[in-house]
């Protein structure tokens, strides 16, 4: 993989100026409103009649509390869970190619070594710590001579910042682009709502077998599913697609 860092969202003494001044459009606006609405004749209030509205038959008993959702309906019960088992089962044919991304540990990968896959790797492990990353799930296969796959889910802390959405939209952002990305918009993958996958242009170096690459990159909740396949032949749209829905049917 050859990617730079996501380009960051305003920090710093940016970030505070363009909260400042929110604050004061908001306060001015709001105190002109306050105004306004002193001089107005007051308004009947509407009947408060909510036929759709329904209720339990009877109230809960004291100090009992609604049973939990069923697994099936409940998305933290998988991703609190074992990570590893949301990876997409291996396809028939693929065998186990670890070994050929270093860092890869009983499934997992560190923060610090997976920025290393991408060009500015200081900047990625930085920007990781602050978008406060959690885990990394990670699976590497091989098939025939040359085709080979990487999985990653990179899960992120559950709090008020959106750290799956930036990454994986920031990653997207940069994919059309010639420089560093895929030179093309790429294809939605279907049911998402969100993510995209893309064949890059054949990269050819005197000397070497030419070099084919696709990428897959969608969000589910707190987990990024980032998907890669490399080859020395070209690589069908259908192959990183259909990796890439089966992957996003276990989030």
């Amino acid at each position: 993989m050859a990617a730079a860092p996501v380009a960051k969202r305003p920090r710093g003494r940016t970030a505070l100026l363009i909260a400042a001044a929110a604050v004061l459009g908001i306060a001015g606006g709001t105190a002109v409103g306050y105004d306004v609405q002193a001089k107005r004749a007051p308004t009947p209030l509407p009947a408060l009649a909510q036929p759709d509205l329904a209720y339990p038959a009877k109230a809960l008993p004291p100090g009992k509390a609604p049973d939990p959702l069923p697994a099936s309906q409940d998305h933290r019960v998988r991703t609190d869970g074992d990570l590893r088992k949301l990876i997409v089962d291996r396809p028939a044919g693929w065998s186990d190619d670890d070994s050929s991304v270093p860092g890869i540990g009983d499934g997992w990968l560190r923060p610090d070594v997976y920025a290393r896959s991408f060009k500015e790797e200081g900047s990625m492990y930085e920007y990781f710590l602050e978008t406060d990353i959690r885990r990394i799930a990670s699976e590497a296969w091989k098939r025939g001579q040359y085709r080979t796959a990487e999985i990653n889910l990179v899960q992120f802390g559950s709090s008020t910042f959106p750290g799956a959405q930036e990454f994986a939209e920031g990653q997207l952002g940069y994919m059309p682009g010639t420089e560093i990305g895929a030179g093309n918009s790429g294809d939605a993958i279907k049911g998402s709502g969100n993510g995209r996958y893309f064949l890059y242009e054949v990269e050819r170096k005197p000397g070497y077998l030419p070099s084919y690459q696709a990428r897959a990159t969608v969000y589910r909740g707190d987990i990024v599913a980032d998907i890669h396949l490399y080859d020395t032949v070209p690589i069908s749209k259908k192959d990183i697609r259909t990796l890439a829905e089966r992957q996003l049917e276990r989030l």
